[in-house]
Parts: structure tokens; C-alpha cells; sequence
């Protein structure tokens, strides 16, 4: 429940900030300002309010946050924002806010009470000095637990409404990581384009020389803003002076906006010397819940640090071990590379089921037939969203019924060698699946070897969990689900984000820097390139990836083979990793690492789907910075400094 407090006459207000009319907000919030002209301003000083601006006043001496019944009786003095009044018969109610909580202000209409009717006349959102009385509630209006809650600071495009502030998450952060050793380094921002896998931004600089020899150029010079810290946190671990690094760093990406994208963003950076490499022995089992490469020493940490973070602030009790999966089992479960394990609905490959012939067919063309039953009995939940489901032709829904019952495979249009199956073949895999009447079954069909981070089933397998949620007929459990992702691939040509680079050549899963697995680098010295899989893990939460992180490669010879002959990067494209080649031949530790995406981690601590809610100052879907109208152009006559011309001039 609310403190409350009642205005004494000592003074009523001091007003902060001229406010206007309401302008809409493009972030879809009110806005209880305008922009104010220099004339505004100018205006604004001379006017009588000046002396509540400038004349003394009294401390503030709580927060709004702060009060509890042991302030019962007590005169306290609040600031912060006013709020819109709520008016009774024998009095109005206001509530006052601050960064830390919500306090209720009463004012009488009674005869004989002081008129601090002009309260009313105060714009919303003003800022306000107030001096009271704290009040006890009514015994029937008093409620158990805190008389605060946390809101968003008033600037339009800061938090929205937060229950976490960022701040505390970050000092747990370091705690934990101090706790285990690790050292806090700032790293370079300014640093040198490299093909790492996303599109950079470049600063301009009006330098002339480049490298050490110092050789001036006339061509313009760049620095790149960092996509990450990874170079400098490798070069740490091989200069021996730091064991364990981290830092919530800055990283900046030219990247198309989403709802889990921003220009700039913040990570857990973190970094070890001398991890593990992976187990000499390994299962050849796909499920086996076992983390089967190397940098265990990254996964406990992480594992203590996200567990601290939910013990504290949720009041959670996590499990000391995390689920671990393989890329193919996920991809093959559950059609994703991050997948949601809140709910059922599994994929299910029913090529083994086919009759002999069409089996082979499959076999030969390298795919595979699979399958999401909706069971109407065991799947109620999911019926309606299956039924009410958009899809493309890359899948094919049946609703099973009486009548076809026995030929819903062989009328299938999913594969053309399907229409030659016997209705006896038909009724053997619809006993198989569990079918009756009612269901319904989406079918699509897939390579053998999963590509890229999500399937046709497993997109579909999202949009019904979606459409059953907004139907109301499906509630995604509150417990948190926390899923280790390993053994990618180590290289793909299947990520349309990185084509810009590769332009047809191989890419890099993770990033270049990742290791094999040790069982797989002789069939990259072989060339065959598609087998081979990396020491990579995700740490994904409720199907989103709030982490990810690899082993690296330690070995000058093996690093310079996978830029050289794999990725195929020209002596120009090479150029940028010299160092870190020089660095791996003076003798590098195995070593590992991880960045946790800050932002989304705060998102899913908030319970918001876009990382804009938990950023102070967010970028548009564009990239646009609404508040500060950037980007914006730059005078030609700048640009000639930096040895830049426009387009239009060229």
C-alpha cells in the first residue's frame, strides 16, 4: 500500500519546470512537455515563478520510497513528480512520485482546512517540493506488504516501468566475478575494422599516418567502433599479467533493428585462462544431458553468477547444474537453435516410419519427414491455436477425421513420393503417431543435417504457443528454464547476416576465433568443413539466447589455417589479426570466455519483450535516436577535414 501524507500550509509548492500541453511520444508514452523556445525560456525568467526556482528551500528528508508506519505522526519534507488528482466529497488524493517510490498526498475541502486548492491547477508531471504530515491508512483500507513500489524516472524515453534496476544487477555481477577472482579491465572502444561477422561502425579521424611506422597516407583513416571486446580480452589472457577478465562493456553493431537488437548494447564480458579443451572420452549419444566440450570452468561460473541473480532479486532458487543439449538435438526436438522448453508440442522425425521405397528416397536426397501431432485429448490447449493457424508452403497442416483416417499421409502434397504409399502403410504410422479423429498434423520436410538457427516445424511450434496465449487457452509456466546449447557448428553458409562478408564463402558460426572439437579437426584438415563442430555454447532462457561463448583456438598454426584456407580471407582481410597471431605464436593458454547479453537479461528479469524497455536512453526500430535526432548529416566542409565526401558530391 501507498504511504500517505498530509499537506501542512506551511508552503504548497515550488514548481521546477514550465510544462504545456500533452505532445504525443514516439514511443507511444503521453508526453507531459513541450519543447521550450529560447523566447520560452527567456519569458520563463522574468515571470513571478522565478523565486520558487531560484529562492532557498528546505532538504528533502524522504524519499517516497522510504516511508513506513515508524513515520506515522512525523513532518517530513518530499520532492518529485505530481500525478494526476483524484477528487472525493471531503478531499482529493495526489500521488507524488521519485525515482525510488510513490507517496498519496491528501488535501481537505472541509471548512476551517487550509485551501491548497491551487494544487489542482498544477500541470501533471510538474516537479514539487512538499512538506506533511505522515499518515497511517485506516485499519480497513491497510494492506500487508512494502508501501512502495519502484517506477521509471520522468524522462519519455528512459525505463518505462521497471521492477529491477540495473544498477543493483551490475553490482552483483561484480561482486560474484570478484568473488571468483576475476579482474575488472576496460578495453579499447576505438579499434580497427576486422571481418568478425557484423557490420561495423567506422569513426573518421583526421590522423594521417597509420600502423607503427608512422607513414602518412592520403587516403581518409578509421577506427571502428568495438562489435566486441573479443581481440583485447584473447590478448589479456596470452600476455600471462591477467588470469580471469571481465567488464560490462559497450558494443556497438550496424545492425537492422529488432525487438533484441540495439545499435549500442551492454555485455558481461568475460574471459579465462587455461579452460579445459573437452573430455578425451565422449558419448556418441545425442541425448545425454552432458556438457561434452571444453570450458566447463566458464559454464560454473556463469551457472553461480545467473543463480546469485535470481536468488537476489527474484527471490529464486535455481538448480546447481543447467540442462545441456546439442545443437542437432535441438534443432531436431524442437526446431531451434534457442529453444522455448516451457511447453510440449516436440517435432518428431517419422522418416523410419516410411515404407522402404520412399524411405530411400529420402535417404538418397538427404532429407528427412517430420511431423507436429496436435492431439485434440492430450494437446487441448493447442487444437484451437493449431486450427487457427496462418502457415506458408514450406509446411502442410491435416486435420485427421473419420474419413481420412487412413489416407491422410498418401493425400499429403508435403513430398510427391508420399502418394505412393498404401493405406496399410498409412494406418501403421497414423498408429504409430496416436492419431484419432480431431487431431491435426503439420508436416514439412528438412535436410538430415539441421541449418542455420531455426526450422519450417519450429517456427510454427512458436506461433502456436503464441496464438494459444493470446487465445487464452494455454499459460506458459512462471519458472524459469535455463538451457545449455553446445556443439554447433563450427562453420556455416547458412546466416544471411554474415553473407555481406563471406559473399558465398565460408563464415563462421560463432566467430573465427572459436576451437573444434578435438574429435573434428582432422576432418577440417580434410575439408570437409560441414562436419566439423565447435566448442561453442548458448546459454538460452525461456527460447531466448541471453549469452553465448567458445573455447578459443590457442594455436597460431590451427588459427592461422581456419583464416587462410577455411574462411579464405585475403592477406588484406588477414591483416587485422596480426597481432592476435603474433600473440598465439609467443605461447597462448587454452583459454574461454562468454558475453551475456545485459540488456536482455534485464528484459526477461522486467518481463519485457523488446530491450528497449530497459534501456535509459534506447534507440528507435530504426537505430534513430528519437531524443537527440541522430544520426544526423555533417557539414561538407567537416567532412573535407576528414578527407570524406558526400555522395551528392561524387
Amino acid at each position: 500500500m501507498l504511504p500517505l501524507c498530509r499537506i501542512r500550509p506551511y508552503y504548497t509548492l515550488r514548481r521546477c519546470i514550465r510544462h504545456c500541453h500533452l505532445q504525443p511520444d514516439p514511443f507511444g508514452l503521453p508526453r507531459h512537455y513541450s519543447r521550450l523556445t529560447s523566447q520560452d525560456l527567456s519569458a520563463s525568467s522574468r515571470s513571478p515563478s522565478t523565486l520558487a526556482h531560484c529562492a532557498p528551500y528546505p532538504a528533502r528528508t524522504h524519499t517516497c520510497g522510504s516511508l513506513t508506519a515508524r513515520d506515522a505522526g512525523a513532518k517530513v519534507v518530499l520532492t518529485g513528480w505530481i500525478l494526476p488528482e483524484r477528487k472525493g466529497k471531503l478531499m482529493s488524493f495526489y500521488p507524488l512520485k521519485d525515482s525510488y517510490g510513490i507517496t498519496q498526498l491528501i488535501v481537505h475541502h472541509s471548512e476551517g482546512a487550509t485551501d491548497l486548492s491551487a494544487l489542482a491547477k498544477v500541470p501533471v508531471e510538474s516537479t514539487v517540493l512538499i512538506e506533511g504530515t505522515v499518515l497511517l491508512r485506516p485499519p480497513s483500507a491497510r494492506r500487508p506488504g512494502h508501501t512502495a513500489y519502484r517506477l521509471c524516472p520522468r524522462i519519455p524515453i528512459m525505463w518505462r516501468t521497471m521492477s529491477y534496476e540495473p544498477a543493483i544487477v551490475a553490482q552483483i555481477v561484480r561482486n560474484v566475478l570478484h568473488d571468483h577472482d576475476f579482474v575488472e579491465v576496460e578495453t579499447p572502444v576505438l579499434l580497427r575494422s576486422s571481418p568478425e561477422g557484423a557490420r561495423e561502425f567506422l569513426v573518421p579521424t583526421r590522423i594521417s599516418t597509420a600502423g607503427s611506422d608512422g607513414a602518412s597516407t592520403e587516403e581518409p583513416l578509421f577506427y571502428a567502433l568495438q562489435q566486441s571486446p573479443q581481440q583485447p580480452k584473447q590478448l589479456l589472457m596470452c600476455s600471462g599479467g591477467v588470469d580471469r577478465y571481465f567488464q560490462l562493456a559497450k558494443c556497438f553493431r550496424d545492425e537492422g533493428g529488432r525487438k533484441d537488437r540495439q545499435p549500442e548494447f551492454t555485455q558481461i564480458d568475460m574471459e579465462m585462462a587455461f579452460v579445459s579443451w573437452g573430455p578425451r572420452e565422449i558419448s556418441k549419444a545425442e541425448h545425454t544431458n552432458v556438457w561434452r566440450i571444453g570450458g566447463e570452468e566458464v559454464r560454473d561460473v556463469v551457472e553461480t553468477l545467473i543463480r546469485n541473480i535470481w536468488e537476489k532479486v527474484e527471490g529464486v532458487s535455481l538448480p546447481k547444474g543447467f540442462e545441456v543439449m546439442t545443437y542437432n538435438e535441438a534443432m531436431t526436438r524442437f526446431g531451434s537453435d534457442k529453444p522455448d522448453t516451457r511447453f510440449g508440442l516436440e517435432i518428431q522425425n517419422i522418416t523410419h516410419l516410411l515404407p522402404q521405397k520412399q524411405g530411400a528416397i529420402f535417404e538418397h536426397d538427404g532429407e528427412i519427414l517430420e511431423c507436429i501431432p496436435v492431439h485434440k485429448a492430450s494437446e487441448r490447449e493447442f487444437i484451437g491455436a493449431s486450427r487457427a493457424c496462418d502457415h506458408d508452403s514450406a509446411v502442410e497442416r491435416v486435420t485427421i477425421t473419420k474419413k481420412n483416417l487412413d489416407s491422410w499421409l498418401l493425400n499429403a502434397r508435403t513430398h510427391e513420393s508420399l502418394l505412393e504409399i498404401s493405406p496399410d502403410d498409412n494406418s501403421r504410422i497414423t498408429d504409430s503417431l496416436q492419431l484419432t479423429p480431431g487431431d491435426e498434423i503439420w508436416l514439412a520436410v528438412r535436410p538430415r543435417s539441421p541449418k542455420g538457427g531455426s526450422t519450417a516445424l519450429g517456427s510454427i511450434r512458436l506461433r502456436l504457443l503464441e496464438i494459444a496465449q493470446s487465445r487464452g487457452e494455454f499459460t506458459v509456466t512462471k519458472d524459469p528454464h535455463f538451457l545449455w546449447i553446445t556443439e554447433f557448428p563450427l562453420f556455416t553458409q547458412a546466416d544471411a547476416d554474415k553473407d555481406f562478408l563471406a559473399r558465398g564463402r565460408w563464415s563462421s558460426s560463432h566467430h573465427p576465433f572459436t576451437a573444434p572439437m578435438w574429435q573434428d579437426i582432422e576432418a577440417m584438415y580434410r575439408g570437409n568443413i560441414e562436419s566439423v563442430r565447435g566448442q561453442h555454447y548458448d546459454l538460452v532462457l525461456n527460447g531466448v539466447e541471453i549469452g553465448g561463448g567458445s573455447v578459443r583456438v590457442h594455436d597460431a598454426a590451427m588459427q592461422d589455417y581456419i583464416f587462410t584456407h577455411v574462411l579464405q580471407l585475403s592477406e588484406t582481410e588477414k591483416a587485422p589479426f596480426q597481432h592476435l597471431l603474433h600473440a598465439l605464436q609467443c605461447g597462448a593458454p587454452p583459454h574461454g570466455g562468454i558475453a551475456l547479453g545485459f540488456d536482455r537479461l534485464m528484459a526477461m528479469l522486467c518481463n519485457t519483450q523488446s530491450i528497449r524497455d530497459v534501456i535509459a536512453f534506447p534507440k528507435a526500430s530504426t537505430g534513430a535516436d528519437l531524443l537527440f535526432k541522430s544520426p544526423a548529416p555533417i557539414d561538407n566542409e567537416v567532412l573535407h577535414e576528414y578527407g570524406i565526401q558526400s555522395r551528392s558530391t561524387t
